[in-house]
């Protein structure tokens, strides 16, 4: 694939980053162009810790990087996307609301997180692979594509042996950077602008003023390095002495009172601090970009410390951007440490994988932006067919086709999609009618467009399954719709002469309107003839009242149909009670 030296698509925030890292990328390997060499690997970078379920909020954390990769990869260079799995670090805490999850996890706080048993009834074998699996699953229906890299792995096998030696050797020129921002008073605390992950929270207690901040601070001096203790596993450790020559450390636990003496370069049950551990992974993997939270880039935080250590092993600190708060409507910000927040998993079946992407790729990374778990969700899909449609005919501005192309495709080819995209707020109310009979469902769908009719459910899916998964876990059971068995003969009896001649007109037209747009155009005309006016009048040829007359009419209905006030759109519910239900409930 020939090389394009600027996507097309030039108006959006993600192809202005995808500029500046490719620049970025082909300074640090100068020469490649004129040399003939082969254009440099793209380095990109996002960091996951599976402390607990891995939330919306965190997912920014990944389709940031994810989107300007697969731009870089769409004008033909090579990209590698690396997720940094955090599972190496301290388990901290017991996350609330996690099923199988009691207080007895408490025992395990300190140690590794994949050294910490999984929840009760879990298939996998430790703490950090049972949180990891479903965001891997989440990540395979997004169609992200990523090299995922276990600092378990990375640190039990040796790989980082040089670094953490080298580390230890300039542990002096480490703690002097360290100790600018010690002296400083810590800021005043402010709202966060995204959720902390776990590593930033040891991190962030104080302009690293904590010790397991930035390394064991004592009598024997400043170190950057922490071992697991070799009795009880945690990391309740202090480094008492270190020697350059032979690399022996001592160390002793506080929570167990057990020491030891090892060979650091032969030792591998430990790891750097994380103000030292995430610049020197820079500098190993030659990250170009890797974004960060508000909270990463505060005076004293690790990103900002970390541009000055990185030097040390020989890197530089990649572009990245501050990235913003990912809200849920209805719902408080999330924290992970906390437990029983909304994952990319959650979402995902309540949405197709484009919207969800869509909605990361619209916002610059600074704009904060809800998930929808609410009613909020039919406005989006709405907005999102609208955008859809003002893509087929050529009407979007650049910037917002440069979002849905980001929404359905990558660099790979297209994500799969529903092959009759019909709107989620006439399939949720289809859904929340039928109760889950989808010989009913299917009837409904039909009836939409009688002159092209759905075939068989599976036209309308998956929207359909999400929509029917969103009426069945986020809409409270008295917001559900049931439609009556028999009519309210008490309400019919009690209608005054001009009601009455409003379910005549209705029921006579029935049978000539039978399909959405038919039923549509029926239910608001009827409240136009009784008022002398045509069916057709567009509201600037309608006195106001006519309004409140279908807003009565349409109470009226709900009432005889499903006593509420309130419901799924009518034309909708008429559509699914049936002609025959219908006449039998408004009395005819």
């Amino acid at each position: 694939m020939p090389i394009v030296a600027q996507s097309t698509e030039t108006t959006d925030w993600v192809s202005r980053f995808a500029d500046e890292v490719i620049e970025e990328s082909e300074r640090r390997a100068p020469g490649a162009k004129t040399s003939g060499a082969a254009a440099p690997v793209v380095v990109v970078a996002s960091g996951l810790s599976p402390s607990g379920p891995i939330h919306l909020g965190n997912l920014r954390e990944v389709m940031t990087p994810h989107l300007v990769a697969d731009e870089i990869r769409r004008r033909g260079y090579q990209v590698r996307h690396l997720i940094s799995w955090d599972d190496y670090d301290r388990y901290r805490k017991v996350p609330a609301g996690v099923p199988g999850v009691d207080e007895t996890w408490a025992e395990h706080i300190g140690k590794p997180l994949t050294s910490v048993p999984a929840p009760k009834g879990s298939p996998h074998p430790n703490w950090a692979e049972h949180f990891k699996a479903a965001m891997v699953e989440s990540l395979a229906e997004l169609g992200v594509e990523f090299d995922g890299i276990s600092q378990t792995a990375q640190y039990t096998s040796g790989v980082y042996r040089e670094q953490i030696l080298h580390a230890m050797k300039h542990r002096a020129d480490i703690d002097a950077i360290l100790a600018q921002y010690r002296t400083k008073k810590a800021p005043a605390k402010k709202q966060q602008q995204k959720p902390v992950d776990e590593a930033e929270l040891e991190a962030a207690e104080g302009s690293g003023a904590a010790a397991e901040d930035d390394g064991s601070s004592g009598s024997a001096g400043y170190f950057p390095y922490k071992p697991y203790c070799g009795n009880c596993e945690k990391d309740l450790t202090t480094v008492t002495s270190y020697d350059d020559d032979s690399t022996e450390l001592t160390y002793s636990c506080t929570s167990c009172g057990f020491s030891e003496t090892v060979r650091l370069s032969e030792f591998n049950r430990g790891k750097l601090v994380w103000k030292v551990d995430w610049p020197m992974r820079w500098a190993y993997e030659g990250v170009v970009f890797e974004p960060s939270g508000v909270d990463h880039s505060s005076p004293g935080s690790s990103f900002q410390v970390g541009g000055q250590i990185v030097g040390i092993f020989g890197g530089k600190q990649p572009i990245g951007p501050m990235y913003a708060f990912v809200g849920i409507s209805g719902m408080a910000k999330m924290s992970s440490s906390k437990g029983g927040v909304p994952t990319p998993a959650d979402a995902l079946k309540i949405m197709e994988p484009q919207l969800l992407r869509w909605l990361y790729a619209r916002r610059r990374p600074n704009q904060s932006f809800k998930v929808a778990f609410d009613q909020e969700i039919q406005r989006l899909y709405d907005e999102w067919d609208r955008l859809e449609a003002k893509v087929v005919d050529g009407t979007t501005l650049p910037a917002d086709a440069a979002a849905h192309s980001r929404a359905v495709r990558t660099a790979s080819g297209e994500l799969p999609r529903t092959p009759r995209p019909l709107p989620y707020r006439t399939l949720a109310s289809v859904a929340d009618i039928t109760a889950g009979h989808e010989d009913q469902a299917l009837r409904i769908l039909s009836d939409l467009d009688p002159a092209n009719p759905l075939a068989s459910l599976d036209e309308a899916r998956p929207r359909y399954d999400k929509a029917e998964a969103w009426i069945n876990t986020h809409v409270p059971a008295d917001q559900r719709t049931i439609v009556r068995d028999e009519p309210d003969t008490e309400l019919l009896k009690s209608l005054d002469e001009q009601a009455r001649e409003s379910l005549r007109l209705l029921l006579d037209g029935l049978a000539d309107n039978w399909s959405l747009d038919g039923l549509t155009h029926l239910v608001y005309g009827v409240p136009k003839i009784q008022a002398g006016f045509s069916a057709d009048a567009t509201p600037k040829e309608l006195p106001p009242e006519i309004k409140t007359a279908q807003r009565s009419f349409f109470a009226l209905l709900y009432q005889l149909l499903v006593s509420r006030d309130t419901g799924p759109r009518l034309p909708t519910l008429l559509l699914a009670v049936g002609q025959d239900r219908v006449r039998h409930l408004l009395g005819a």
